[in-house]
């Protein structure tokens, strides 16, 4: 009894010296060494953790699968702006139409063999505000008010909005290809300047500028003379009012110009600030594409100087 008393004792003493039986770990069995508690806290970890698998394929996804996301990508910006673009340009294009250049259907003969019926030629509209209007120019013009009369103002007050806006807009953007010329809008080739005297004929049958006489076979249509007219009139000698143009068709013999509205305001003249633009090139159709040059006769040294002597005499 002592000895068993004493044992025990001393195991209690044992404890009492600090030295403890360290605790069970969780879930492993009685009787399992150390090797077997290793093997059940890998098969633990294993049923916590991720396939270490799954983990890489999502970390590093197959190139496939980014090229695909970045098509994806760069398609969905494309959508969203083409629209944009697209606006873009055609915003681009009306307002080149409207302040830069223009296309305009020729669809009379009155200035053969210069321009045929259904040619199509570009106008500037920019180069009078870096140089002025010089004989020989073919320009397009607004006849509203000198050869055409005024255009009647509406009473409604909508119909003159529309008038001032969105009608103005149209008639400048014209058609997908070009506005048919036409009343108001005509042309013709510039043959006196502001203060120039102007007259028909020589007795070789020469139109003069200022006392010069100009050599116009190059441009006017076969088989016509620089005073063919359409009717009786094809004889004139007027001098240019300020601000405007005196204005002749190639095609004389068909041409109602200048000298058959001598009995409209500005005698046959037209404004100079109705100058719409100059037209420059032919570019409809193909095989008539050619650039519209000012012919050599209007670079005579005389028609400088006596215009100068003439605008001083006319206008003092």
């Amino acid at each position: 009894m002592n000895d068993v008393q004493r044992s025990r004792e001393g195991d209690q003493g044992g404890s009492e010296d600090g030295v403890t039986a360290a605790p069970r770990p969780a879930g492993l069995k009685p009787g399992h060494d150390e090797r077997d508690s290793a093997q059940q806290a890998r098969a633990l970890d294993g049923q916590l953790a991720p396939d270490s698998a799954a983990v890489a394929a999502q970390a590093d996804p197959p190139a496939r699968t980014i090229t695909a996301a970045r098509k994806r990508k760069r398609a969905r910006p494309f959508r969203r702006e083409a629209p944009v673009l697209i606006a873009a340009g055609l915003a681009a294009a009306l307002v080149i139409k409207i302040f830069v250049v223009q296309t305009f259907y020729i669809p009379s003969s009155s200035m053969e063999n210069t321009l045929h019926i259904n040619d199509m030629v570009l106008v500037n509209k920019l180069v009078y505000h870096f140089r002025p209007i010089t004989r020989g120019d073919i320009v397009v013009f607004d006849g509203a008010g000198s050869w055409n009369p005024v255009r009647p103002v509406s009473s409604n007050p909508i119909v003159r909005l529309y008038d001032a806006t969105l009608g103005s807009l149209l008639h400048s953007i014209g058609g997908p290809f070009g506005t048919a010329q036409g009343p108001p809008d005509l042309i013709k080739r510039v043959i006196g300047l502001p203060g120039d005297h102007v007259a028909c004929c020589t007795a070789k049958g020469l139109v003069t500028v200022n006392g010069v006489a100009l050599h116009e076979v190059s441009y006017l249509y076969p088989g016509d003379v620089p005073g063919s007219a359409p009717s009786a009139g094809g004889s004139f000698s007027i001098t240019v009012p300020p601000g405007r143009l005196w204005v002749m068709g190639d095609h004389r013999s068909v041409s109602e110009d200048s000298r058959m509205r001598r009995e409209d305001p500005g005698g046959g003249t037209i404004p100079e600030d109705k100058v719409v633009g100059r037209a420059f090139v032919i570019v409809w159709p193909p095989s008539r594409w050619q650039i519209l040059r000012i012919p050599a006769t209007f670079a005579q040294i005389g028609l400088a100087a006596a215009s100068a002597a003439a605008g001083l005499g006319a206008f003092p």
